[in-house]
């Protein structure tokens, strides 16, 4: 993501578990001191301008070679994938790596068809970008058979309001099920395991991004579509090995992380396409109770979730105005 957008997104976090707590229970001081963390964790984060791999084609079963799609070359379901960096694939080396091609193969070798794989996502898009993307599906051709979004993370950092995020989201999912598409969305990340962010700003983020998870779950499965709780279900394996899950960006996944979310999102997406023969599938949670463990048991996280518990959002306000502050928003 870009680094104005990182740093508006802090800001705004930092500034409103500060002004926010009218109590005074932190100060000016606490501020500058998430402010100093903050550009810390842009030194270490930086911006990853690298474009994924090139992975859209047709994937057949059995790990056969990519065939690049054409007007004439046949397949029996049409996958594509919106959403932000991480549907894009930002980290990956090779085309294998991409998380759509890790989804279009177990989805091949699940139900013994034929995948066209097309991407729709974009680095650096926030729920505003999803509009776009699905208008760009229209324009090149008819809606797919299914449809994965990734989106959440950039909601965030660029303080966008959580009830307005979600709802853009919900959209865009009541779209493409308007085209009979099936939908699976993979919500908000838990952003608690990206220790590059240090404590106590880790928190904040962190309790942002577990919100719009909760606002996401509700948005799609109002709007007819299938959430995965990504928070959950990705938090504990990397914090036991961030080294491992983590691209070299230390924010973005490596290979084995959107490995993991993939075996995640596939069983999901055959279930709604009828196509799963893994046996049922289990509840699953909204929470990440590993990462709740690993969060700083401080007056940070009091604050932030006694003010967003009882303060209404409403659609035109920013992240940092949903708790409580409204300031001007600097120039990008």
């Amino acid at each position: 993501m870009p680094k104005s957008t990182w740093q508006l997104g802090v800001k705004a976090g930092t500034a409103a578990v500060v002004a926010g707590s009218g109590a005074g229970t932190l100060s000016w001081a606490a501020y500058n001191y998430l402010m100093s963390q903050a550009s810390a964790a842009r030194v270490v984060i930086g911006r990853n301008i690298a474009k994924p791999p090139e992975a859209d084609g047709v994937y057949a079963p059995g790990g056969a070679p990519l065939e690049r799609w054409w007007r004439n070359v046949p397949y029996d379901l049409h996958l594509m994938i919106f959403g932000d960096s991480t549907a894009a694939g930002v980290g990956c080396l090779s085309p294998e790596e991409v998380p759509g091609v890790q989804i279009a193969r177990r989805l091949a070798d699940e139900t013994g068809r034929r995948i066209r794989l097309s991407t729709k996502a974009i680095g650096g898009a926030t729920s505003r970008g999803l509009r776009g993307q699905v208008d760009a599906m229209f324009i090149a051709g008819p809606p797919p058979d299914a449809a994965v979004v990734l989106v959440g993370a950039n909601d965030v950092t660029a303080k966008n309001s959580i009830r307005a995020s979600a709802h853009r989201l919900g959209e865009a999912v009541e779209r493409l099920r308007q085209h009979d598409c099936v939908v699976v969305v993979g919500t908000c990340p838990d952003l608690g395991v990206v220790t590059a962010i240090p404590q106590p700003l880790r928190t904040v983020v962190r309790t942002w991004g577990l919100r719009l998870a909760r606002a996401q779950k509700s948005a799609v499965l109002a709007a007819g579509g299938h959430p995965v709780a990504l928070a959950d279900l990705l938090a504990p394996e990397f914090l036991a090995a961030p080294d491992t899950m983590f691209s070299s960006d230390n924010f973005h996944p490596s290979a084995a992380g959107y490995e993991l979310a993939a075996i995640q999102i596939v069983p999901v997406l055959a279930t709604a396409l009828g196509m799963w023969h893994g046996g049922p599938l289990p509840e699953l949670p909204e929470v990440s109770e590993a990462a709740e463990a690993k969060t700083m048991g401080s007056r940070v996280t009091a604050v932030v979730d006694r003010l967003v518990r009882h303060r209404e959002v409403h659609p035109g306000d920013t992240a940092l105005e949903a708790v409580g502050v409204r300031v001007e928003s600097p120039a990008t």
